[in-house]
């Protein structure tokens, strides 16, 4: 019996041996995973170092060969132009405050339907959610002309509420989606112990459901301000002039019949990026919380 033992224990290969070529195929995969994460980062981010470094150049270095270019003497004239410009910082003002109204009221209507999706289970609702869902997909350039005879009709074109309404019906619905699967994933048992303290179902929404949600909330008021802040066909069709313009219709604007100022459109494009990627970066936790929830069952 010891025989055997002993022969098997020979012919038998060595853990570590047998493991060896399986870490190699996982170290080789794990670098071609990171080689393709470098690459996807180097594409993501070019074209927005380039537009950088347009606006750091004279109108005379964007001309040349991009190497020339590269190289050329660093310059601020550009964003000094677009900064000393009152109506591209009025056309910001425009941007702040239709994107800010189309949040406050996507986030209002949005809870108060996802709270209705999430917990009262009727039939159909399902259906009705992806139906929905659908209208975000829905071409705008669609739409473009009934909506259009429609604000006429009301007299709100060249006013913000016509570059307000179609971006509630375009952004509710991912509104809707999103904080219902949130709301999905808070435990009834909380719902439940308001109402035995004696909370209306109203007041459980507001002082349980919503403070449970904030992670949901931040991640759709995100997506929704967004949405609307970068908005250029509804802003640019529906809006007549600069005292209603947005910042993304204005930043066409810098150019004149035989010339185009590529210095300052380019710093007009990142004055309107800047702070989206400020406000990304800072709720950036609370946007992968919020967007995960729901992807792993405990």
């Amino acid at each position: 019996m010891s025989t055997s033992t002993h022969r098997t224990s020979q012919t038998a290969p060595p853990p570590t041996t047998a493991a060896a070529p399986r870490r190699r195929t996982q170290e080789k995969g794990l670098w071609a995973f990171r080689i393709l994460l470098l690459w996807l980062f180097v594409v993501s981010i070019a074209p927005l170092l380039w537009v950088m470094r347009m606006s750091l150049a004279t109108a005379g270095d964007i001309g040349r060969a991009p190497l020339e270019l590269l190289f050329a003497p660093v310059t601020f004239e550009a964003w000094g132009r677009v900064l000393g410009d009152q109506t591209f910082l009025g056309t910001l003002v425009n941007s702040v405050i239709i994107a800010t109204s189309t949040t406050l009221v996507c986030m209002v209507i949005g809870s108060l339907a996802a709270y209705a999706f999430a917990r009262f289970r009727f039939r159909g609702s399902n259906v009705a959610l992806v139906l929905m869902l659908m209208v975000s997909f829905f071409p705008q350039v669609a739409v473009i002309i009934p909506l259009f005879k429609q604000f006429v009709s009301w007299g709100i074109i060249n006013n913000y509420p016509a570059a307000i309404i179609p971006n509630i019906v375009f952004s509710l619905p991912t509104t809707i989606f999103v904080l219902t699967v949130f709301f999905r994933e808070i435990p009834h048992s909380l719902e439940e112990a308001a109402k035995i303290d004696g909370a209306t179902q109203l007041q459980t929404f507001t002082r349980v459901m919503l403070p449970l949600a904030v992670p949901g909330l931040l991640t759709a008021a995100i997506l929704t301000f967004v949405n609307s802040w970068n908005d250029y066909l509804f802003a640019n069709t529906f809006l007549f002039d600069a005292k209603t313009w947005t910042a993304t219709v204005q930043i066409p604007q810098f150019a004149t019949q035989y010339s185009i100022d590529y210095g300052a459109q380019a710093a007009g494009a990142l004055a309107v990026t800047i702070p989206l990627v400020l406000v990304v970066m800072i709720f950036q936790r609370n946007i992968v919380s919020g967007l995960t929830s729901g992807a792993v069952k405990g």
